[in-house]
């Protein structure tokens, strides 16, 4: 499934009793309009879609948050894997890579 509209009913249907489906991204395109009294027919479901600048709506929030990430790559409790590297001047292949899907994992530009 895509995320977005292809796969929005069958999130619902994979949830149990009371659960919240967050619906972040729209790759196949915006979610159709509903029913809200469908989400009871599930099991009393909760929907929510949320957007960044809600949670991280200040310099300060977002400075605490950046820190965040920063103290548990350092503590080992997030680990970044760099699949490919490119030299700067190969940056469009690295787009198409991208674009292709053939890359794993994060990339990296090299100057």
């Amino acid at each position: 499934d895509s995320v977005g509209n292809d796969s929005f009913e069958s999130s619902l249907k994979s949830l149990r009793r009371r659960g919240t489906l967050v619906s972040f991204g729209q790759a196949s395109g915006l979610v159709e309009p509903f029913r809200p009294n469908i989400l009871a027919g599930y099991g009393s479901l909760y929907l929510t879609r949320p957007l960044l600048d809600d949670f991280i709506a200040t310099p300060g929030d977002k400075a605490h948050c950046v820190g965040r990430v920063f103290d548990m790559m350092a503590n080992g409790t997030v680990k970044i894997h760099i699949g490919q590297t490119y030299p700067l001047a190969d940056t469009a292949q690295a787009h198409r890579d991208l674009e292709g899907r053939k890359t794993k994992g994060s990339t990296v530009l090299l100057p």
